[in-house]
């Protein structure tokens, strides 16, 4: 444990990611449902996504990414004092993945527990995170963005199945002397929870053979009104994280969005007056993965050399609840 120090800068030390091999291409789903590749890029910008066997969990991709992540820090597994992982798509409701993922890593130190945000979830966990190494109750945190949106997926609605991926991303999170976490926003509006859910599987409409067969354990979204809160709503979530920094758009360096849809991200990027070059996209190669898809976008731009020691970057997300979340970050 380490003293509480009201001055204390908590940045990001170490990132890491795991994508499935398996690649499903636009073509592919063109012989499964009726599609094609022009309609589906056109629409969301993607082109491929990649789908993990079914013998893999999705603690199995945090494994993966996390080990990545600790290595990149410079610490030993036994170091982690902290886990928390980012899903909406659980080995199984009880107990938690992250819970799973520590005996899976061998990590005897760590305090372990879940945070259910939808695609805001990495954002939601690195604050967590951040606050209870603030607080001085851990020295240092795990944070994972894994999900395996192929189990949730219904794969004969062709509105959903174009856009979910499976993948893992992580960071750990520790005392930093320059830079890291500047500024946090988070929201919520539980009164449009409808837009986006799973509607079987929980207390309300319990697992039956009804349910199962009204296929209710799949992703049911209301695209169109989505599609106008999530540009709305990440707009103004960048927006205010910066502002309280009273940042402007020159003082941004990068911004790693979810990814959600091309034209949503287009959007977000004129609302916000930002060049668009500063916006980081990998939505063409792995689609929308949830919690993942922040996560890994971050880690793939540390590693293509984008963001560089001093950068600015912002992290905005949103989903279902609705929820949403923006970073910024001295790198």
């Amino acid at each position: 444990m380490c003293d509480k120090k009201d001055d204390l800068r908590v940045g990001i030390i170490g990132v890491g990611s795991y994508l499935p091999e398996k690649v499903l291409t636009n073509e592919d789903l063109e012989k499964m449902v009726d599609t094609s590749d022009e309609w589906i890029t056109t629409r969301t910008g993607i082109k491929e996504r990649r789908i993990a066997d079914k013998d893999t969990a999705t603690s199995d991709l945090a494994k993966e990414a996390a080990i990545e992540a600790v290595k990149n820090a410079g610490l030993k597994i036994t170091d982690i004092e902290l886990i928390i992982v980012a899903t909406i798509t659980p080995d199984s409701t009880l107990p938690s993945t992250a819970c799973i993922l520590q005996g899976k890593l061998g990590a005897k130190k760590a305090v372990a527990f879940d945070v259910s945000a939808a695609c805001a979830g990495f954002i939601y966990a690195i604050a967590t995170a951040e606050a209870f190494i603030k607080s001085g109750l851990y020295k240092n945190a795990l944070v994972i963005g894994a999900e395996k949106m192929s189990s949730f997926t219904d794969w004969k609605d062709r509105n959903t199945c174009v856009l979910f991926g499976d993948g893992a991303g992580a960071a750990v999170l520790a005392p930093v002397k320059d830079g890291g976490i500047l500024a946090t926003h988070l929201g919520s509006d539980g009164s449009q929870a409808d837009l986006l859910k799973v509607p079987a599987g929980g207390s309300r409409m319990p697992a039956s053979k009804e349910t199962v067969e009204n296929r209710l354990h799949y992703i049911k979204m209301s695209g169109s009104e989505l599609f106008k809160q999530a540009v709305k709503i990440m707009a103004n979530a960048g927006n205010e994280a910066a502002s309280l920094l009273h940042f402007g758009c020159d003082d941004i360096d990068w911004v790693i969005p979810h990814q959600a849809n091309i034209r949503i991200l287009n959007a977000v990027a004129k609302r916000m007056k930002l060049d668009r070059e500063k916006i980081y996209l990998n939505i063409e190669r792995y689609g929308n993965m949830s919690s993942a898809s922040t996560a890994v976008a971050l880690v793939e731009a540390v590693k293509e050399g984008k963001i560089k020691k001093g950068d600015v970057v912002v992290l905005d997300a949103f989903g279902a609840g609705l929820v949403w979340g923006a970073i910024v970050i001295r790198w």
